[in-house]
Formats: C-alpha cells, structure tokens, sequence
C-alpha cells in the first residue's frame, strides 16, 4: 500500500513539475507573392515624411513600397532601410517625341543608389499615339540603351500599361518587350489601366501570353464597370467594388504567376493608413483563401 501511494504520488509530481501546454495557433498559409503599396504619397490627409511612411507599413505588415519618379531614392532607401523593408519598384517616365530626351539623365545616378536590390523600373512610355506600332523602332532603340545601364545593377525595366500613353495596353507591352529582346526587360499588368483601356474582361488569355515577361501586377478594389471618367470606381481600397479580384488572384496562381502584387492607391483620399489596413485585411483573406485552395 506504501508503495502504491508513493507511485501515485511521483506520478503526480511528474505532471505537475510538465505541465502540458497548449498548442500554438497555427499561422494560415499564404500566397507566395510579396504584397506592397504604391502611390501612397500625394493623397494622404496625414502627409507623412518618408520615415513615418515606413513605420506605417511596417506595424500594416507591407514587403515595403513603391517609389514614384526619380527625386529623393536615397532618403527612400534609407527609411526602408531602417524599418526593415524593400524599395520594389521606382516609376518613371520614357518619351519617345523626336528632339526631346528620352528618359531623365537621373536614372544612371539612381542605378548605383539600388545595385543589388533587385529593383524594378516602371517605365510609362509616352511621345507617340497609343498603341501606334510604327514607333516600335524608336522604342527599342531607347529600351536597348537603357537596359545595358541597368544590367550592372541587376535591376528589371517593366513596361507600364497605362491609358493614353504610347504603352496602354499589356498587349502593346508584350509586343514591345519581345522586340527589345533583354533578360531584364519585361511586363507589369495594371488592373485599373485595363478595365479602363479593355471593355473584354477577358484577362485570362492576355495574363497567360503575357507571363514569360509578366514580372509584376497591380490591384485594388474596383468596379467592373464604369463609364464616368476619373479613377474613384475604379481605385478603391481592397476589398471594395463589384470587380473580382480574388477571381483574378486565382487566376495567376492557376498559372504559376509567383511575383510580387503592387496594391495601386493613387487618388484615395483621406488618412492612408485606415485604407491600407484595410487593403491588407482583405488581402490576408483573399491570400489565405486561395493559398489552401486546390
């Protein structure tokens, strides 16, 4: 009887001295694709500096941001720096119209400031009529010249979709990429720019033509359709509007596409926080929902 008692009682002992815990929750899958904002500067009520700009992205739970124009990349870089976050792309302007220069002689200065980031270039082509092929000649000729200046730096030129430039639509972009014929010239799909551009919805089959050279896409919140002119209905934070993008996100994970996802904020008014924590909010949803998906 002695030594059933002490039995139970170094038993007891055991479990009180390892007490059993409870398992953490697990973290829900995700899609693959780095997530981040850009436009997020002129906008915002708040008018953030950079460095609190990249204190917000990084409590949102952002990859990082995307720059517009050439001006100020150092201080960008140093506040993305300091937060722990990536500078994905930078946006700047190409123009094709005989005698004027073709793209701002800042670019070979801001090459050495991103060499070995991986940066992409978002190049928005102007200087000749939309879509008008007869300046593919011109545009190769430009394209080539700057992406030798940009192979040293390991950085990517995207050509940008955007409506009434010369480059409107991913298609022209396709077209024009497979003539420069480079390693570090490619695409980027714009969803806003297309539902304006293209009244088809079909983008399936221009995502899947596009995607040897489809290194970026852009989203928001949009609606399907909207014939009024401006971007209210069709920039909108995630989440919101009649469009499907989560049936769009589908669609580039049945294809493979693993690149990283710009969220476009240009034109959101008000605090940029409250609509980017939003955005994420319904990013996660939509990134969970489809990452299990089979």
């Amino acid at each position: 009887m002695k030594h059933l008692t002490r039995t139970i009682t170094l038993v007891l002992l055991t479990f009180t001295a390892c007490p059993v815990r409870a398992a953490a929750p697990s973290t829900p899958a995700l899609l693959p694709n780095p997530f981040f904002p850009f436009c997020i500067d002129w906008h915002d009520s708040k008018k953030r500096t950079f460095k609190e700009q990249a204190d917000m992205l990084k409590e949102l739970g952002y990859a990082g941001v995307g720059h517009i124009w050439l001006d100020k990349v150092a201080e960008r870089l140093k506040t993305l720096d300091d937060a722990g976050l990536k500078l994905f792309q930078i946006t700047m302007k190409v123009d094709l119209a005989p005698g004027k220069p073709a793209y701002d002689p800042q670019f070979k200065d801001v090459l050495a400031l991103v060499k070995g980031r991986g940066v992409q270039f978002c190049l928005l082509i102007s200087g000749q009529k939309p879509s008008d092929a007869t300046a593919d000649a011109r545009a190769v000729e430009i394209l080539r010249e700057m992406s030798d200046l940009a192979r040293d730096s390991g950085s990517q030129l995207l050509l940008y979709p955007h409506v009434k430039d010369w480059i409107e639509r991913i298609e022209d972009s396709v077209r024009v990429a497979e003539k420069v014929d480079r390693p570090n010239v490619g695409c980027m799909f714009n969803l806003c720019h297309w539902l304006r551009a293209d009244t088809s919805r079909d983008y399936k089959s221009l995502l899947k033509r596009a995607l040897p050279r489809l290194w970026a896409v852009s989203i928001n919140g949009a609606d399907e359709r909207d014939e009024k002119p401006g971007w209210s209905n069709y920039i909108q934070p995630l989440g919101r509007g009649s469009f499907d993008v989560c049936g769009m996100l589908r669609t580039l994970k049945e294809l493979g596409y693993q690149g990283p996802i710009g969220l476009q904020c240009f034109g959101i008014r008000g605090d940029t926080k409250e609509h980017l924590a939003e955005s994420m909010k319904t990013w996660r949803e939509y990134s969970a929902r489809l990452a299990t998906a089979k």
